[in-house]
């Protein structure tokens, strides 16, 4: 496996790190080209959950991905959360599109994959793709920027809707546009297909959040996969024993832990066979 960490720059001329996990090639492969799968964790936005980062990444590259994890804007680093961390991803698509022969990607077969905050950060970025005011900002072009698939995994959508206060110092570099605190108000009919999983007793991200979600992408008719497990509460990554935190045995949770080979089976029946591993 070809490992790498990458300094990106994005479209706000922000660096940001990568990292990348690129199977080796293959020449007895029916299909040479593989699909990528963009992982960006969750963390609250004070920090990123390795449970939610290289495990997720090594999951897909098993399932025959290439796959990286993708670092994004914080409350502790310059500036505000918000364009930066929306455009991080945008970016991080555009560079693999642009390099992969490099890679031996599908540019057509591009997937974002965020987990709680990395949530919103997936679904934000994928309205500012779409949107025209953005895309003459920041001179990208949809096509070049805009993933082909997202998955959404207990995401934040709504930044009102979380079980807890925000921190006092926090406040200010949080977004005040409506369209980004509430992600789901810029949904549209070009919104990628999305497969989302929540449980239904999250406590710090309200169900809520999955529910306006899947509300906006059933009204812009978007194709979309959704399953609500009556119980996980938030934080279970792949619900795996070897991703659960010390004191926290409820993220070994094999009912949950289906999340993974559904959305494989989805991607698989909206992409056809997949790359070997």
């Amino acid at each position: 496996m070809r490992v790498e960490n990458l300094t990106l720059t994005n479209f706000n001329n922000r660096e940001y790190q990568v990292d990348t996990y690129a199977l080796e090639p293959n020449p007895e492969l029916v299909e040479q080209k593989r699909p990528l799968a963009i992982v960006v964790p969750g963390g609250s936005f004070n920090h990123l959950s390795k449970r939610e980062g290289e495990p997720v990444a090594l999951a897909f590259n098993n399932q025959g991905f290439n796959s990286v994890v993708m670092e994004y804007n914080l409350v502790q680093d310059p500036g505000k959360i918000y364009p930066d961390a929306g455009l991080d991803v945008l970016s991080t698509v555009k560079y693999f599109r642009d390099h992969a022969d490099e890679y031996q990607l599908d540019k057509d077969k591009i997937l974002t994959v965020g987990f709680s905050a990395g949530g919103h950060v997936v679904s934000v970025a994928n309205n500012m793709a779409l949107n025209k005011n953005y895309q003459t900002k920041y001179d990208f072009d949809k096509t070049d920027v805009l993933p082909n698939k997202t998955i959404l995994g207990y995401p934040l959508i709504d930044i009102k809707k979380i079980g807890f206060p925000i921190p006092e110092n926090q406040k200010a570099k949080m977004p005040v546009e409506e369209d980004i605190l509430d992600s789901a108000l810029g949904v549209t009919r070009e919104t990628p297909d999305t497969f989302i999983f929540q449980a239904w007793d999250d406590p710090v991200v309200l169900i809520g959040n999955s529910i306006e979600y899947i509300d906006a992408l059933n009204k812009n008719k978007v194709s979309t996969e959704a399953h609500l497990f009556n119980h996980g509460y938030h934080g279970f990554s792949l619900a795996r024993h070897n991703v659960e935190t010390k004191g926290q045995d409820w993220q070994d949770n094999p009912h949950a832990a289906h999340w993974f080979n559904l959305a494989m089976e989805w991607l698989k029946n909206e992409w056809g066979e997949l790359c070997e591993a």
